[in-house]
């Protein structure tokens, strides 16, 4: 009898996607003789834990129920007050938590605080599912780098653009309205100052967006012009540029002035390094970011082995040509043996469009169980 509470709630722990990051989704369900008495998901970074959203919908009820958790509850005092106090004061006598938390003022305690006090824990129920639900989280903490969503669009024959460079628009409306949704739920949207010289984009979410990402440009020689919709519009959305050391200081400080953040960071073959760039991310603790390009972007990420999750739109053109471009530039492999394995975890129509999501077979492994996490949330 206890999956369905635990799939209800995992299904509630996905209303916080895009609120809470760097916290991460949790949702929890409890239920006292086979009733549900109390639901609660953690809808906002810094608002109430859904363990308590639950207990407080519960009231009286919850004394002698079951508490099902998609992650193990807090113990400690971050933005909010213990997870673990409140159980017990609620009296509740059993707890289900899907997976552990790997965050290191927790890491096992809050369980072990339930258990010294009598209550009845179990671990592992949907565990797959859960990690699943949370795995931009629990990479940031267990590798100190943040999930990495490659995205594109493409014709059937793979190309993204044409030869002369032209990529308006390969993709429907109805496409781009869901990619610019996206960007709304991650932290940051990546791309190279090749599209911004190419495109001049502004990288925005919706005005009703959750999150407002920075945009993130990887720009080795600082050649993003001034004049840019990324430069002019960063004083309203965070414009973060990685260059090389030996990048302009007077184009630096026109670009600071503008409002524009800017970091120098190691370079690898000449360009700015994806390694040194997702480490910065991760100390800062950003947990999800979307890289919309161009190739040789997204390929510098897939050669080091950085891409989570990827998302295609296949667009029904054919666009030939040896010289136009495709999704992935970078160093690529020799031998097929060698290539990036994907599971196809969903596809459907987008308009015109395919929509293809995928995750890299790497996605499925264990996560270490050494954490990089230095701050508490």
């Amino acid at each position: 009898m206890d999956e369905p509470f635990m799939r209800r709630a995992l299904e509630l722990a996905q209303r916080g996607e895009g609120y809470v990051e760097p916290n991460p989704l949790v949702g929890a369900v409890i239920v006292r003789d086979g009733q549900v008495v109390g639901e609660g998901a953690h809808e906002c970074f810094g608002g109430p834990h859904a363990e308590i959203l639950a207990l407080r919908q519960a009231g009286e009820l919850a004394r002698g129920a079951t508490l099902y958790v998609t992650l193990e509850p807090c113990c400690h005092w971050g933005k909010t007050p213990p997870c673990t106090q409140a159980i017990l004061h609620a009296g509740i006598r059993r707890v289900v938590a899907a997976i552990v938390d790997p965050f290191p003022e927790v890491s096992g305690k809050g369980l072990a605080e339930l258990r010294q006090a009598g209550v009845v824990v179990e671990v592992g129920l949907l565990a797959c599912e859960a990690r699943e639900l949370n795995a931009p989280y629990l990479k940031r903490l267990t590798r100190g780098r943040p999930w990495i969503i490659a995205k594109w669009a493409m014709s059937w024959d793979g190309k993204i653009a044409t030869a002369t460079g032209q990529s308006k628009w390969l993709s429907g409306e109805e496409s781009r309205t869901l990619a610019r949704q996206w960007r709304g739920k991650v932290d940051a949207v990546l791309v190279g100052v090749g599209t911004v010289l190419q495109d001049d984009p502004h990288l925005g979410p919706p005005a009703d967006s959750p999150r407002l990402p920075q945009r993130i440009i990887l720009d080795t020689h600082l050649r993003i012009p001034v004049e840019s919709q990324l430069v002019r519009t960063a004083r309203q959305i965070p414009v973060l540029i990685f260059h090389g050391p030996a990048a302009s200081e007077s184009k630096r400080q026109a670009l600071v002035s503008a409002g524009c953040e800017c970091v120098a960071v190691s370079l690898q073959q000449g360009r700015v390094s994806p390694a040194a760039v997702l480490d910065e991310l991760g100390r800062r603790l950003v947990t999800k970011v979307l890289v919309e390009g161009g190739g040789a972007v997204l390929g510098s990420f897939f050669d080091i082995g950085e891409v989570d999750e990827v998302r295609v739109f296949l667009a029904p053109l054919l666009v030939g040509g040896q010289q136009a471009p495709t999704p992935l530039a970078g160093r690529g492999i020799e031998h097929l043996a060698a290539a990036w394995r994907l599971r196809l975890c969903s596809s459907q129509r987008i308009g015109s469009d395919i929509l293809v999501i995928g995750k890299p077979a790497k996605a499925d492994s264990a996560f270490p169980s050494e954490s990089l996490a230095t701050k508490p949330i």
